[in-house]
C-alpha cells in the first residue's frame, strides 16, 4: 500500500529555520580525555612545550659531534673514559648532543674508541619538538581527533573543554535497528546520548517517554507518518509545539520538527533511509548550533554522471568518490547497499532541476 503523507509539505529551510530560532550554544563542559573523542572543542587551553628538555630518541652514547670528527672504523676516536650510555626518553647529559649506536663506540677493558661520526641532533628528540609551546590542545570549535587526546595526554591534561549536547531519542516500537544506527551516529559526533523505550506504539504511551528534562536535544525515532499507528507526531502536540509535519524532503518527507518547551524535537520516521536523511539535513544543524561547531569538511569533485531532480522538494543525494569524480548512488528511495557504500551527501535545493554530469559539486563527508 502506497504510504499517505500529510496534507501539505513544509519547505526544509523553514523547518530547519523553526528549529534554529532563538537556539544558542551551549556552555562549555570540562571531560575526561577518554570522553571528549569526537567532542566539539570550547575554550581549548595551550600546551607547554614537549618534550621539555632534549631527550634521547634511541638507546645510545652520549657524545658531543663536533668531538666526533673524522672518527670511523678504519680511524678509530679513542677516548680517556667511557661516555654516558643513555636509554630512549632520558634526558641528555650536559654538554652532549647526540647519540651513537651501540656497535659505534667499542669498550675493552680501559680502552674506549669511537668508531663513527656524528651531527648534532642525531638520536636525539629536541625540545619542543614534539608539542612547540603554547600549542591549542585542539581547533576550537572542531572535534577533538585521535591526535589532538594524543598530544593532550603527552602535555598531561586529564580533562578538556568541550561542548556536548545531550540527546534523548525516544524509540517506538518498530523502529529499533533505526534507532540504533542514530544513536551510534550521534555517540561518533560527540554527542552524550540516552536511549529511551515508549511502552507501546500509541500516543499515551509516546506522550509518557517525551521528557524534555535534562537533554538538549530531542529525538523521536518511528511513528511518524499518517498511519493508524503512527502516533508519535500526536503525542508531540500533546506535550508541546509541533512546528511542521510534513517536510518537502526526499527521502524523510513524513519527518516532523518542534518542541518542548526551549527544547528543539526532531520526529525521525522509522526508515532507515529516510531518518538517516533527515538526520543529515535537520539533526546535523541543530548539534552544529548547540556546539558552537565552525565547519563541517566537503569535498568539490565534478559527477560522473547527471543527477536528475524533479523539483519543488529537496533531495539528498548519496555519492561514492571513483576515480577522482562523485558517483550518486541513490537519490529518492535509498537502498541498505547504498547507505553503507556512501562516502558523501549532496543536497539537491528544492528549486533546482539537479546537476549535469561534470558538474563540480560540494558534497559532504558522511565520515569525517
Amino acid at each position: 500500500m502506497t504510504q499517505r503523507l500529510p496534507p501539505s509539505l513544509t519547505p526544509l529551510d523553514t523547518a530547519l529555520a523553526a528549529l534554529l530560532n532563538g537556539l544558542a550554544p551551549l556552555a562549555p563542559v570540562e571531560l575526561p580525555l577518554i570522553d571528549a573523542a569526537g567532542c566539539i572543542a570550547a575554550g581549548t587551553p595551550l600546551l607547554a612545550a614537549h618534550p621539555p628538555h632534549d631527550i634521547a630518541a634511541t638507546d645510545g652514547w652520549a657524545l658531543r659531534a663536533n668531538d666526533l670528527v673524522g672518527a670511523s672504523s678504519y680511524s678509530p676516536l679513542p677516548l680517556t673514559k667511557a661516555p654516558a650510555w643513555i636509554e630512549a626518553g632520558e634526558a641528555m647529559p650536559a654538554g652532549c648532543d647526540c647519540v651513537l649506536d651501540v656497535d659505534a663506540v667499542e669498550v675493552s677493558g680501559p680502552l674506549v674508541q669511537v668508531l663513527a661520526e656524528a651531527v648534532p641532533g642525531q638520536g636525539v628528540r629536541r625540545a619542543g619538538s614534539d608539542i612547540a609551546a603554547r600549542t591549542p590542545a585542539g581547533a576550537e570549535g572542531s572535534p577533538f581527533g585521535a591526535a589532538d587526546l594524543l598530544l593532550a595526554r603527552v602535555a598531561g591534561l586529564a580533562k578538556l573543554g568541550v561542548r556536548r549536547p545531550r540527546l534523548r531519542i525516544v524509540n517506538v516500537p518498530g523502529a529499533t535497528a533505526t534507532m540504533h544506527m542514530i544513536a551510534g551516529l550521534a555517540r561518533s559526533a560527540g554527542l552524550d546520548v540516552e536511549p529511551r523505550e515508549a511502552g507501546a506504539r500509541d500516543e499515551p504511551s509516546i506522550a509518557d517517554a517525551l521528557d524534555a528534562s535534562s537533554c538538549d536535544l530531542l529525538l523521536t525515532v518511528g511513528g511518524s507518518g499518517v498511519g493508524r499507528r503512527d502516533a508519535a507526531v500526536l503525542a508531540l502536540a500533546r506535550r508541546g509545539e509541533v512546528k511542521a509535519h510534513g517536510l518537502a524532503l526526499q527521502p524523510g518527507r513524513t519527518a516532523a520538527v518542534g518542541r518542548l518547551g526551549p527544547v528543539p524535537v526532531v520526529a525521525l520516521p522509522g526508515s532507515p533511509d529516510a531518518a538517516l536523511a533527515a538526520w543529515l539535513a535537520l539533526v546535523q544543524p541543530l548539534g552544529d548550533r548547540l556546539t558552537a561547531r565552525r565547519t563541517r569538511r566537503r569535498i568539490t569533485l565534478p559527477l560522473a554522471r547527471k543527477i536528475a531532480s524533479s523539483g519543488g522538494i529537496a533531495e539528498i543525494v548519496l555519492l561514492a568518490e571513483e576515480r577522482d569524480a562523485w558517483t550518486p548512488l541513490a537519490v529518492g528511495e535509498w537502498p541498505f547497499h547504498a547507505m553503507a557504500g556512501a562516502d558523501a551527501w549532496l543536497l539537491v535545493p528544492g528549486d533546482s532541476e539537479g546537476f549535469a554530469a561534470g558538474t563540480p559539486v560540494d558534497a559532504y563527508l558522511i565520515r569525517e
